[in-house]
């Protein structure tokens, strides 16, 4: 619903302050960011219109493998700058929700919560039960640990083909490469600051 630019409009700016770029075709672009998440890295992904509401839905997103154990803790020290242990919200594709999530319904906007599948659950042990504080939170608890709550819940985006279609494709190519459907999102932005809303926010942040 908020405001867009287009290739010509980045590339120009991306000119303007002599940085390097590559540009891809959908079908190289997706394959290229799939195997960029599955190596554990981070993504900032800006794209489309900018979202308007509480949430980053995959317009202007940064992007994480959600069953690297490390990926919590490198997004929140390295990029948010914020508590290690705080965990990030999934984008999962429509279709899949129920397989990775106690739930059946469509949630475009990340406002519903819902518990992770108790088949991809890690059950604790008596000896983690008895930790207590930063101890017990860095507990893995699913096989999507970047994702899920100590209560082993998440603040689940689900994402479809018609109303998201590039998120969607890159959520499709991740899962065809990993075999997993869902992906890491939290807002393009570092603590203190509002998600970003032009090319020059992005390239900065």
């Amino acid at each position: 619903l908020g405001c867009e630019f287009s290739n010509n409009e980045i590339i120009s700016y991306l000119e303007r302050i002599n940085v390097p770029y590559q540009t891809l075709e959908d079908s190289n672009l997706f394959e290229k960011l799939s195997q960029i998440l599955d190596e554990g890295k981070v993504i900032g992904w800006f794209n489309g219109a900018m979202e308007f509401g509480p949430r980053a839905l995959g317009g202007r997103s940064i992007i994480g493998d959600p069953r690297n154990p490390k990926m919590q803790n490198v997004m929140n020290m390295k990029i948010k700058f914020r508590e290690s242990f705080r965990p990030f919200a999934p984008s999962v594709l429509e279709e899949d929700v129920e397989k990775q999530f106690e739930m059946n319904t469509q949630s475009p906007y990340m406002l519903f919560v819902a518990p992770v599948k108790k088949e991809l659950c890690i059950p604790m042990t008596n000896q983690e039960q008895n930790l207590f504080g930063i101890d017990k939170l860095n507990i893995l608890r699913s096989s999507l640990p970047a994702i899920t709550h100590i209560d082993f819940s998440s603040r689940i985006q689900t994402v479809n083909k018609e109303k998201n279609h590039r998120y969607y494709k890159l959520i499709k190519a991740f899962k065809k490469r990993t075999g997993c459907p869902t992906i890491v999102n939290t807002s393009f932005n570092v603590r203190g600051e509002p998600i970003v809303c032009t090319p020059q926010d992005a390239y900065r942040c």
